[in-house]
Parts: C-alpha cells; sequence; structure tokens
C-alpha cells in the first residue's frame, strides 16, 4: 500500500496549526507572557512565576480551550446544515436552535442561576426548538423547504421571548447580563463550564468526522438516496441531533456567537472544494483557529473587552455580500 507522504504531511500541518496559535493566544494579552513561563506554568509549575502561573492555569487557558471548541462546533455544525440543506447560506441558527438556546440561558440568567444550570436549561431548550422545528415540518413529509420555513417561525417565536425577558428583567442588574451576555463572549469561562460542555461537543465532532462520507451524499436526490439504500431520514435526523447539540453547547457556554458556521466552511470550500471526506479535518482546524485569532483580538485590542458577535459580524457581513457577488455571477 502506498503511502501518500503530503496528505499526511498536511494532517499534521491541521493538528499542529490550533495548537501552535493557542500557544501563541496564551502569551498574548494585556499582560505579555513569555514562552519560557508559558512553559514552566504548564509543565514545571514549582519554578514558574505565580502571577502567571495564576494568569495562564486559571484564565487564559480555559479561555482558549472554549474558544477551540466554539470554533470548531459552529464550523462543523454551519457545514452539516450546508450539507443538509444543499444551501451555501444555511448555518447553525437555520431551523431555530441559537434562538431556543438562548431562551434557555436568558432565563435561568433572569433567575439568578449558576453556569451549570445556564448550560444545561441552554442545551435543553436549543433540542425543544429544533423538536418543534421537526414536528411541525414532519407534518409534510420532511420537505426541506418547510423545515427551514418552520425553523424561521420557531426561531422567530423564541426570538421574541428572548425580548420578552429582556422587558420584565431587572434594568439596573438582570437587564445589562443578559444583553452582555447575548453578544457572546468567552469571558465567563472555566473549567466547571467546560465539564459539561466540552464532551458534548467533542463527541458530536467525532461522530461528524465518522460519518463524514455520507454528507456527500445529501447532495443527491431523495431517489438517488433511496436507490443507493441510504436511510435518507435516519442521516438527517443523526447530522440535525449532532448539528443541534454543538450549536447548543457552544451557545450555552459562551453566548451568541454568529457568521462563524457561514464563514469558515465556505472559507474552506473556496480552497479545497466540497468533498466532505476532505473538508470536515479542514474545517475543524480552520474553525479553531479562527475562534483563537477572534477571541485574542476581543481581549487584547482595547483596554475593556469587545464582545466576540461584534467582530465577526465585522468579518462576517462583508464576507457575505461578498459571497452573494460570486454566486450571482455563476447564476
Amino acid at each position: 500500500m502506498k503511502i501518500n507522504s503530503k496528505k499526511i504531511l498536511f494532517n499534521v500541518f491541521l493538528v499542529l496549526i490550533p495548537i501552535i496559535v493557542a500557544i501563541v493566544s496564551l502569551s498574548i494579552g494585556r499582560m505579555m507572557i513569555s514562552f519560557d513561563e508559558i512553559y514552566k506554568s504548564i509543565f514545571n509549575f514549582k519554578n514558574a512565576d505565580k502571577t502567571f502561573r495564576l494568569i495562564i492555569i486559571n484564565y487564559r487557558l480555559p479561555r482558549i480551550i472554549l474558544a477551540i471548541l466554539c470554533g470548531m462546533g459552529l464550523s462543523v455544525a454551519g457545514l452539516s446544515f450546508q450539507a443538509l440543506f444543499s444551501n451555501p447560506l444555511a448555518t447553525p441558527d437555520t431551523i431555530g436552535v441559537a434562538s431556543g438556546a438562548s431562551f434557555g440561558a436568558v432565563v435561568a440568567i433572569l433567575f439568578s442561576a449558576n453556569n451549570i444550570v445556564v448550560q444545561i436549561l441552554s442545551v435543553l431548550m436549543g433540542l425543544i426548538a429544533v423538536s418543534l422545528t421537526w414536528v411541525n415540518a414532519k407534518s409534510k413529509n420532511l420537505n426541506l423547504s418547510y423545515l427551514v420555513l418552520s425553523g424561521i417561525m420557531v426561531g422567530s417565536v423564541f426570538n421574541a421571548l428572548v425580548s420578552l425577558v429582556k422587558f420584565v428583567a431587572d434594568p439596573d442588574s438582570k437587564l445589562p447580563t443578559i444583553t452582555y451576555w447575548l453578544m457572546g463572549g468567552l469571558g465567563n469561562s472555566g473549567y466547571k463550564s467546560l465539564i459539561i460542555g466540552a464532551p458534548i461537543i467533542i463527541i458530536s465532532i467525532v461522530i461528524t468526522y465518522l460519518l463524514r462520507w455520507r454528507l456527500n451524499l445529501l447532495s443527491l436526490s431523495e431517489d438517488e438516496l433511496v436507490s443507493q439504500g441510504v436511510n435518507v431520514k435516519s442521516l438527517r435526523i443523526i447530522v440535525i441531533i449532532l448539528s443541534t447539540v454543538m450549536t447548543a453547547s457552544v451557545i450555552s457556554m459562551c453566548g451568541q456567537v454568529g457568521w462563524v458556521g457561514l464563514i469558515v466552511p465556505h472559507l474552506c470550500k473556496m480552497k479545497f472544494g466540497n468533498n466532505h471526506v476532505t473538508l470536515v479535518p479542514i474545517v475543524i482546524s480552520v474553525g479553531a483557529v479562527f475562534m483563537l485569532i477572534v477571541d485574542t483580538i476581543a481581549r487584547s485590542i482595547t483596554a475593556t473587552e469587545i464582545p466576540i458577535s461584534i467582530l465577526t459580524a465585522l468579518i462576517g457581513a462583508p464576507f457575505f455580500i461578498y459571497l452573494l457577488r460570486i454566486m450571482r455571477k455563476k447564476n
């Protein structure tokens, strides 16, 4: 069996580049930390400076882990939804999961729940939102167009409920917290929240990776899939569940982070094509790097941390316009 050295090197690169960017991100912040101190703080803590070790281990490291998980989860979910709907503009909130998860989180915040309850309720409401979308679309034989329309309807309802929670929230204490949370940010990251959210995201990504060749089948017509013995409904259910729990878990830990699920898959498709067998691992790596860079900018560029969604929107909106222009030229 011939070994493809180029492919092996490329796969090694995909693994190494997020690690390298993560190490660089550990050193960057309001207080710059040398790589030597980073090494001591993680592997040789007896000789490490206590202040540097506190900053790295308690603050930057969990935040960087969350940024990696957030980037990977939203990017893979976006790629999966685009494959599912055969629509390049599909995003993780297409079927209402983002709105549902946000509603669960803001309700928990309204009642002063801890981060663990916020996560649990956020994921739960995300799943409920998708279930409502599914039940409504199922009456139409699970036509993808009806699924999208149902998702828009369910998302609108949950967005209205989020607005209602903001309306009844105390304007001096709860409302600022809810508003800031909805703008997205990784400032509240910690190991306790990662214990719940990280396994869900990692397991969902691993399963999606193992099923990545099946994502190519979703571009075929339903008649072609049936003729090849593919259980279309089961495949769609699996993709929706995996993408939903990834998105809801990310939202539960760092609020609404838009555009990542649209930008990263398209950047990868423009360079590497539409074969999901090779595209999924590339999207995982690029998503992690993208989110690491955005978060490093968010916490370092000004004295006050910039919400993540502001930066992703500033990047995503121009890219969306550029994407529409490309699609118009092709048509």
